[in-house]
């Protein structure tokens, strides 16, 4: 299981120590939300932050958007050279171009479907994309409970990944933690997210993101 701790739930006063000490404890990636105030009730960070976080981050950046203009949001991200650009698919009304343009910036295009998308949405662009990330709590703020019917639609996603495009990864997103990270692991879960958990572990970052890679 790759681990990708989302910066949301960092200490925002020492962001550049926090990412530091994430990728020093074993993340596999750096899970950056991007929201905008109008997809999702909440503003989050620009690229003027993120930039700091890519100066010091030693693992690729996950950049997740939730925003309204994703074409122009890419524009502003892709100079930073993320891994993975991600965004949803509820609110882009021509996602194979934008997949297009974000592959053809060198970077790996991902989709994102809200708890009440079904994967059957996305059917016919699966073939076309690196990642799918599947939402387990409603998009826009972090510590919320974690949904248990997203497990049911990662198997049925799992199963239409497997038929076409078995490279693709399934990330999930959301109430993340050791009390579900086995049955997300047999869903065919290969990326979990996980905010709250890892920066508000007891134990620290180290034990909390170890504790994820079953």
């Amino acid at each position: 299981m790759l681990v990708a701790p989302s910066i949301l739930s960092a200490d925002f006063g020492r962001l550049n120590e926090e990412v530091m000490a994430i990728c020093d404890g074993g993340a596999d990636l750096i899970h950056v939300d991007v929201m905008d105030g109008h997809f999702v009730p909440n503003l989050t960070i620009g690229p003027l932050v993120v930039s700091s976080v890519a100066k010091v981050a030693t693992k690729p950046l996950d950049i997740h958007l939730m925003v309204e203009n994703n074409s122009f949001f890419v524009d502003i991200f892709a100079p930073l050279k993320p891994k993975y650009i991600s965004f949803h698919i509820e609110e882009e009304k021509h996602p194979l171009r934008l997949i297009q343009k974000i592959r053809s910036l060198g970077i790996s295009p991902a989709i994102v479907l809200n708890p009440h998308t079904p994967p059957e949405a996305i059917e016919f662009l699966l073939e076309d994309i690196d990642m799918v990330l599947l939402m387990s709590v409603n998009p826009g703020f972090g510590g919320q409970k974690f949904i248990a019917s997203v497990v049911e639609k990662t198997k049925r996603l799992k199963k239409m990944i497997e038929a076409q495009n078995p490279s693709c990864l399934i990330e999930v997103d959301g109430g993340v933690g050791i009390k579900n990270i086995e049955i997300l692991k047999e869903a065919g879960v290969d990326v979990v997210v996980a905010g709250s958990y890892v920066f508000g572990h007891i134990e620290g970052y180290k034990y909390a993101i170890e504790s994820l890679k079953v």
